[in-house]
């Protein structure tokens, strides 16, 4: 039996492309989302993109998809007795007032929900669903709780149902109340600390156990396994959720709304990178004297603004890059692509005309 620590490493290597892949489309997007294992301390700058039409895209998708999920000052659910499981002799006085009975108590979870900090935490797990596809949830009894996809691996049989998750976490050792491991520890060997460290890795297991039909799972830190981190949960009630934004048949992890239109997103930072770095070269004002000018170069720099000195103006003349057409062609491109990018993403583009109606723009 491989310790969670061991199979964390071996489930990795079939995780990477994914994670490579999302870690591309969180860079064209929102940087900070996504990041490989080793980079996720915060420690190293990240890359920002030469646009911002991607953070705009990921940020409006996510907030229509929370308004759809979890609606503000609505419930999103509703509470009743089926009709067959009401008896025939029952009074309709007591059917309404089983009505507000659920009514309250519905008033009463949209309260909690509001007072918690689930919709952070789902408003976070829906913007990693679409740039990388996947996200893990935990229903725990203090709320909501997200791990992205360089924290976690999961493994699927082949009708795509979870056989097995192992998450990482870096727990402070004194909060857990471990000691730092000694240097002749063989656990030391193979982990990302050293002795000394504040840190420990704190490995996850869940499992489906098949004699008993209930998900089991157990924490580790230094190959042990913690005292009172066991927990187990019905096979139909699992508070352990592997979510996927698109699935593939045969693949562990998902696909992202983000990587079913890199492509644009590359033409477009790359478009952008070009069209910003240019202009900022044609904004460069650099004046050229002939050699053989009455006009002195050292007059011309000091002169001030509408100062009068002597000379010529044909000795005088300016740099000029020359490439506006080719700006242009650029520039129009780039709003083509950016045109797609934000229709794809549900984006509101209002019509620019004279007679937009507030029904059209609904």
């Amino acid at each position: 039996m491989y310790k969670a620590r061991t199979k964390y490493s071996m489930l990795s290597s079939g995780r990477t492309q994914f994670l490579d892949t999302a870690v591309e489309c969180s860079e064209l997007t929102l940087p900070y989302l996504v990041r490989q294992d080793d980079d996720a301390t915060g420690k190293r700058t990240l890359l920002q993109p030469y646009q911002s039409v991607g953070a705009k895209a990921v940020v409006t998708l996510a907030a229509k998809l929370m308004l759809a999920i979890l609606p503000p000052q609505t419930a999103f659910f509703k509470l009743q007795v089926r009709e067959d499981k009401l008896g025939e002799q029952l009074d309709p006085s007591m059917k309404s007032e089983m009505d507000l009975s659920f009514s309250k108590i519905e008033r009463l979870i949209m309260d909690y929900i509001a007072a918690s900090n689930d919709r952070v935490v789902l408003h976070q797990a829906l913007k990693h669903l679409i740039v990388s596809g996947n996200a893990l949830i935990f229903m725990g009894k203090d709320g909501l709780k997200h791990y992205p996809l360089n924290r976690y691996v999961v493994e699927r049989d082949g009708n795509g149902n979870v056989i097995e998750i192992i998450t990482k976490e870096m727990v402070s050792r004194k909060v857990l109340g471990i000691a730092p491991p000694t240097p002749n520890d063989e656990v030391n060997s193979d982990s990302e600390y050293g002795a000394g460290e504040d840190d420990a890795e704190v490995y996850t297991c869940v499992k489906m156990d098949e004699s008993s039909g209930s998900w089991r799972w157990h924490q580790e830190v230094d190959d042990m396994i913690l005292a009172g981190s066991q927990s187990t949960a019905p096979k139909n009630a699992s508070p352990w959720l592997v979510l996927r934004f698109n699935t593939v048949d045969g693949e562990d992890y998902g696909r992202g709304r983000v990587e079913e239109f890199i492509g644009d997103l590359r033409s477009l930072d790359g478009l952008s990178q070009a069209l910003v770095e240019g202009a900022s070269v044609a904004s460069k004002v650099v004046f050229l004297v002939s050699p053989s000018a009455t006009t002195k170069p050292g007059t011309l720099a000091k002169a001030g603004n509408g100062a009068i000195i002597q000379g010529r103006p044909e000795d005088v003349g300016v740099v000029q890059v020359g490439k506006t057409a080719d700006f242009a062609t650029a520039a129009q491109l780039s709003q083509q692509i950016e045109r797609r990018i934000l229709e794809a993403f549900l984006v509101m583009n209002i019509r620019n005309a004279e007679r937009v109606t507030a029904e059209e723009v609904r």
